[in-house]
């Protein structure tokens, strides 16, 4: 019998994720196979639940739920950045993407949504919240950890 996959194995995974219209937004075709710990939290729920049960050369595709992927878009990450507290000569514009210091040190990346004459508005919701999310996935290696306990 062919092994499944289950919490606590490590998996390779080849993946073509794309919008519900059919946009594709990441693909792991021509790159190494995405490598996790299913059930670890390392990836979205969604797509750790999806692989459970898999067998190696199995394709299958998913529909991931919102809830299960980045969630809803978060009106509280949507930040109004006075324009003069950018870097002199910087010339914000729709669509530029921004790393911002969020004080306790880490890099948060915000995209500018809106430019007025006194204000850039950001937004730093992950680029996929509030998206359902299709994945084609096609199993290429299960990797389960040994169950010796040594004394």
């Amino acid at each position: 019998m062919a092994q499944e996959v289950k919490a606590g194995d490590t998996v390779k995974v080849h993946y073509h994720g794309r919008l519900t219209d059919g946009t594709t937004f990441d693909s792991s075709e021509g790159r190494a196979p995405l490598e996790f710990e299913v059930g670890s939290g390392m990836v979205i729920k969604g797509f750790d639940d999806g692989v459970k049960g898999m067998t190696v050369g199995q394709k299958k595709t998913i529909e991931i739920p919102v809830d299960e992927a980045y969630g809803p878009k978060d009106p509280e990450a949507i930040i109004e950045f006075p324009i003069d507290r950018f870097p002199p000569g910087m010339q914000p514009e729709v669509g530029m993407q921004l790393a911002m210091n969020n004080g306790q040190g880490q890099q948060i990346p915000v995209v500018i949504v809106e430019v007025r004459p006194d204000v850039v508005v950001l937004d730093a919701n992950h680029a996929l919240a509030g998206q359902d999310l299709i994945f084609d996935l096609e199993l290429v290696d299960i990797n389960t950890p040994s169950r010796i306990i040594m004394p």
